[in-house]
């Protein structure tokens, strides 16, 4: 009995063999390279890359832009739809998306906040003094306010919500600079209701795009995250600027995370942070770049705004450093298939990718796969139903299979993978391996298959 258990496991032990050496296995080498992926990564401050001589031959695909209500309708109404058209085309052709958030009050010298027209129709509002001249905000609390900005927040929305130059909506509107306090002032914040109003439009106005909301205004966070929102802090590698007994990073950042419910939020939705000063500030004091980073990177940071200043000397590893791990970042670890295949036939693919970043992706990319007859060159690509969106860091195991068809010309093929955006159907995603050329535009040729008139 004993030598027919050992006979039956050696012959299954060769038909494990035979079949794997029937299959093609691929291993692609990592690449270091750092890479320019829309969603993530080094933003650009009300300038695009291409006119930004700060990042230094660094990649950026989010612009980020910050306006005041007057400065988009002016007049009752019609909305200055033709800034935004221009930004967003600038935007496409400097390789990134278009960030933004919309403010009420501020501090600017002899400067009106919101549209004149808003005051003439009785809007109610406050005067406040912050180390400066007079200005006034909206009370908005008041429903003239509220059907106005409302409207425009509806029409921004029904006009760019899903633009594919659309990257991110930075949830603003209450409180100074849109960051949801009034401090210093005197005033204060408009009712809850209200807040959770605002926040409500936005979400119904931007469904498709990413949106994200500055921390904190703790109910407002709350709710902002129930709605699926990620969260936004301002004031990264703060380590005592303000105060010598606290400082942003230990004495509020993490106690307001748990307060809002937010630390899973990365999971579903971005988290993006913004330099406290900027870089060069973290240098003058002797703060630890390399623990600020770390600590952005901790929470799953998909953005980082250095506000478009210069990036200190003796600095550049460290950004460097932090670009390699921000945000999502692809490698294909395995792929296996058939060595051969015939027309009519289905190929199946097996994959293990890995997301070496510390975020996901959050729009829905999918994988994609090209078969190029090596002699005739002429080539088929093969959409996958796979999305990318979710991705969360750590390995990933995917199967597809490619549906050949039957007139399909016999020869050898050469097998490329690709991530590419559902709309264009072209490569949209750079990946962390190597193998990717100018010529092959987003496409990474993996392997060889063997199509055989016989199955």
């Amino acid at each position: 009995m004993k030598k027919i258990v050992l006979i039956v496991i050696a012959l299954h032990c060769c038909l494990i063999t035979a079949a794997e050496e029937n299959n093609v296995k691929v291993m692609p080498k990592e690449s270091d390279e750092l890479l320019a992926n829309p969603g993530m990564g080094w933003q650009t401050f009300h300038r695009f890359a291409e006119e930004d001589k700060n990042l230094e031959g660094l990649p950026s695909t989010s612009a980020y832009f910050r306006f005041y209500w007057k400065e988009i309708e002016p007049v009752e109404g019609k909305s200055d739809f033709a800034k935004f058209d221009n930004l967003l085309a600038r935007a496409r052709k400097a390789g990134q998306k278009l960030a933004f958030r919309i403010m009420c009050a501020g501090t600017r010298k002899d400067y009106m906040f919101v549209p004149q027209w808003l005051r003439d129709k009785g809007c109610r509002g406050f005067e406040y003094r912050r180390n400066g001249p007079k200005h006034w905000v909206p009370d908005m609390d008041d429903p003239i306010f509220q059907k106005a900005h409302f409207r425009l927040i509806e029409e921004l929305g029904k006009r760019y919500d899903g633009h594919p130059d659309l990257d991110l909506v930075d949830i603003g509107s209450v409180g100074l600079w849109g960051e949801w306090h009034m401090s210093g002032t005197g005033v204060k914040l408009p009712s809850l209701n209200t807040r959770l109003a605002i926040i409500d439009v936005y979400c119904k106005a931007f469904p498709k795009t990413p949106k994200v909301m500055l921390i904190g205004d703790e109910p407002g966070m709350k709710h902002a995250i129930r709605k699926g929102c990620g969260w936004r802090a301002d004031c990264l590698g703060d380590m005592g600027g303000f105060s010598k007994n606290w400082c942003h990073m230990k004495d509020f950042y993490p106690q307001q995370i748990v307060k809002t419910g937010a630390e899973k939020a990365w999971k579903t939705a971005p988290v993006a942070f913004e330099t406290c000063w900027d870089m060069r500030k973290w240098k003058q004091e002797g703060w630890d770049i390399h623990y600020i980073f770390d600590y952005a990177l901790k929470y799953h940071v998909s953005y980082l705004n250095n506000k478009s200043a210069a990036i200190p000397k003796g600095t550049r590893d460290e950004v460097e450093r932090l670009l390699r791990k921000i945000g999502y970042r692809l490698v294909l670890r395995h792929l296996e298939h058939p060595r051969t295949s015939a027309p009519g036939s289905s190929l199946p693919l097996s994959m293990i990718w890995e997301n070496v970043g510390v975020a996901p992706p959050y729009r829905d990319y999918l994988l994609a796969f090209r078969l190029t007859h090596v002699e005739s060159k002429k080539s088929l690509v093969f959409v996958s139903d796979t999305s990318i969106k979710g991705w969360l860091p750590g390995q990933i195991e995917t199967t597809n299979s490619l549906e050949l068809p039957e007139g399909l010309k016999t020869g050898p093929y050469q097998l490329a993978v690709a991530v590419i955006d559902p709309v264009t159907r072209v490569p949209a995603i750079r990946l962390a391996i190597a193998g990717r050329a100018p010529p092959q535009r987003g496409w990474y040729p993996l392997s060889r298959l063997l199509v055989t008139a016989g199955k």
